[in-house]
């Protein structure tokens, strides 16, 4: 049943539907034109939309089918809705092109081909609509738009989920694949899978996870790397986060900015290697840092393997074993006997460097210069206690290789 409306001044009467259950005539009008009004919006796109017509083919034509299937669906949505009211318009619309669309189609382009289409409906309302249906078919026309723009917001949600769920599996491998030592070219593989780019130096930290799903934990990790400008791979492995770090300058430094994406407790950053082939080194350091940091409830945060090397020893890793014993153990041997004597007495005698003197026999401030020289060879120097607990670790390792020099006696 129609009603009859009219306006002021002896304006015309003109015939409006009661409600869009009179919309047979329209919907018919636009189911024959659907082919044409889905070009037309491809060709409208073409003309004001750049990325669009840089799109390759095959791209191409999946928007053409979704167009084709966005009006399609609007026939029918029309039709339900003249029958029973507006519904919610399912994500079918979106069904005609593969998934893989959505990673190539910003959700932000995806509106603008949304919005392209709709105006070329609306433009054609008047002449597709039957008598007196214009007005109920371009309100339905924006209900519709409505519906879509929600739709695509589901389809891009739900991409972007499986997305980071996906991506934080590959990651996982990637970092297990350092861990294990792989071949540099299985990580190279699973690295070029997830579009990493190998920026020097590479460095990686290792520390608690904050808890939860673990694409949510390297969604917050690589939110705070963009701002950095730093290149990150991650993985939860238990209750550790390890991460992969490339193209900052100053690892530690740029840990020290991705704190808030750690859980509580130590973090540890191994040392920056030239690529992602060399990285199981960094791993390692950071990993057996990682056990070990306990051992000095005191330290920094976040901290150098490298400054962990006495209680990484204590904890068996043969590696930092192997650095104090051949690098500063070793160094010192190669400096001449006096320096490992000098130290050796230093550390008898509590660290009192006129007691050390006179069992040495020599004057202070020559104790005092073979003490700076220790500092210089090693890079730890005997009177800073952080350091010299170090150099006592390395002294008794050092000695426990067979290949050591011989003790000299101390006069006292």
């Amino acid at each position: 049943m129609a009603e009859r409306t009219g306006g002021r001044d002896g304006e015309a009467l003109t015939q409006r539907p009661s409600d869009e259950g009179a919309l047979d005539a329209s919907v018919r009008a636009i189911e024959r034109a659907a082919g044409a009004l889905a070009t037309a919006s491809v060709a409208r796109m073409d003309e004001v939309l750049p990325w669009f017509r840089g799109l390759p083919a095959d791209q191409r034509s999946w928007v053409m089918l979704v167009a084709q299937a966005g009006v399609r669906s609007f026939v029918e949505w029309l039709r339900q809705a003249g029958d029973h009211g507006p519904h919610e318009l399912s994500d079918e619309i979106f069904d005609a092109a593969p998934r893989t669309l959505a990673r190539s189609i910003s959700l932000q382009h995806t509106v603008q081909l949304i919005k392209v289409t709709i105006d070329v409906v609306e433009e054609q309302v008047p002449r597709l609509a039957a008598p007196g249906e214009g007005r109920a078919v371009a309100d339905a026309v924006l209900r519709f738009s409505r519906e879509v723009a929600f739709s695509a917001a589901r389809v891009y949600a739900r991409a972007a989920e499986s997305r980071g769920t996906w991506d934080a599996r590959l990651q996982a491998l990637l970092v297990d694949a350092l861990l294990r030592g792989d071949t540099p070219d299985e990580i190279a593989s699973r690295a070029a899978a997830l579009g990493w780019d190998d920026r020097s130096p590479v460095a990686v930290a290792v520390g608690r996870s904050p808890g939860g799903e673990a694409a949510a934990v390297l969604l917050t990790v690589h939110r705070l790397a963009r701002r950095m400008g730093v290149d990150v791979l991650g993985g939860v492995h238990g209750n550790r986060l390890v991460l992969v770090l490339g193209g900052a300058e100053d690892p530690l430094a740029a840990t020290e900015k991705l704190l808030a994406g750690f859980g509580d407790g130590p973090v540890v950053v191994g040392p920056g290697v030239p690529t992602l082939d060399d990285a199981t080194e960094s791993a390692r350091a950071a990993l057996a840092g990682f056990r070990a940091a306990p051992a000095w409830p005191t330290a920094p945060r976040p901290v150098p393997a490298a400054d962990l090397l006495p209680e990484r020893a204590l904890a068996g890793d043969a590696e930092a074993r192997r650095i104090l014993r051949q690098e500063v153990f070793g160094s010192l041997a190669r400096a001449g006997g006096e320096l490992l004597e000098t130290l050796e007495g230093f550390f008898a005698v509590g660290g009192v460097l006129e007691s050390a003197a006179r069992a040495l026999y020599v004057h202070p401030n020559t104790v005092r210069y073979r003490l700076r020289r220790v500092g210089e060879v090693t890079g730890l120097s005997p009177l800073l206690p952080r350091d010299a607990f170090a150099l006592r670790i390395a002294l008794a390792v050092g000695r426990l290789d067979p290949s050591a020099p011989p003790v000299v006696p101390h006069h006292t």
